[in-house]
């Protein structure tokens, strides 16, 4: 190999090197991006690490829990039955007795979350004036309330625990007249809230009644 063939090559090389250099190098026209550094495997997104965190999306507000209402225990804590006219009162009657229903709603606290909600109910059977029976029931039932503001507690009581209770109360007192000797006292459903908003007028009618002057 001649010498000259050799500095032919050599300076081919140097071409080929500058060529490369000038493909490299950034233009004003198309100015260089440096690249976004690689994620390595493994390495945490930053969405999922804000949620693991317990970073809460922006705009998102925590919600409140929902209010729950539950029957802890239910019982009958008074019960009384009087047939005072049998069995003559059983005998030979041909038209149903009539019968006159009395309901009130008593609730007290107990624990945190827990009161006693009560049903009263007074029941009597009468024929003229004759009476036939006479049934007296409280039955009772511990409820727990949970995320409910203060200022509703009081309809939740009244008006909510009731409802929950009623188809019970309604079971011994259809047991406790038809054990009686008479026909299964089916009780109506009851509006509880409109027995709440009576009762709350009543109050405020004692309330606003000046005492009386010794």
């Amino acid at each position: 190999m001649s010498n000259k063939d050799t500095k032919d090559k050599g300076k081919k090389k140097k071409t080929t090197a500058k060529d490369d250099a000038a493909a490299t190098e950034p233009t004003l026209d198309a100015p260089a991006k440096e690249d976004a550094p690689a994620k390595k495997a493994g390495a945490p997104d930053d969405t999922v690490a804000d949620d693991a965190a317990g970073v809460a999306p922006a705009g998102s507000a925590a919600q409140p829990s929902a209010p729950q209402i539950g029957i802890q225990s239910q019982y009958v804590k008074d019960l009384s039955f009087e047939n005072p006219g049998a069995p003559g009162s059983l005998v030979g009657a041909t038209e149903p007795p009539d019968i006159q229903v009395n309901v009130e709603v008593q609730a007290r606290a107990l624990q945190t979350d827990s009161y006693e909600v009560a049903l009263h109910i007074t029941a009597s059977g009468k024929n003229g004036q004759t009476t036939l029976f006479i049934l007296d029931l409280t039955y009772g039932a511990v409820c727990r309330v949970v995320g409910v503001p203060k200022d509703s507690i009081q309809p939740v009581l009244l008006v909510e625990c009731p409802r929950l209770l009623f188809p019970f109360a309604r079971r011994v007192l259809s047991d406790a007249t038809r054990d009686g000797g008479f026909p299964p006292l089916m009780l109506n459903p009851i509006d509880f809230l409109s027995l709440y908003r009576q009762q709350q007028q009543n109050q405020s009618a004692a309330a606003d009644t000046p005492a009386a002057d010794a």
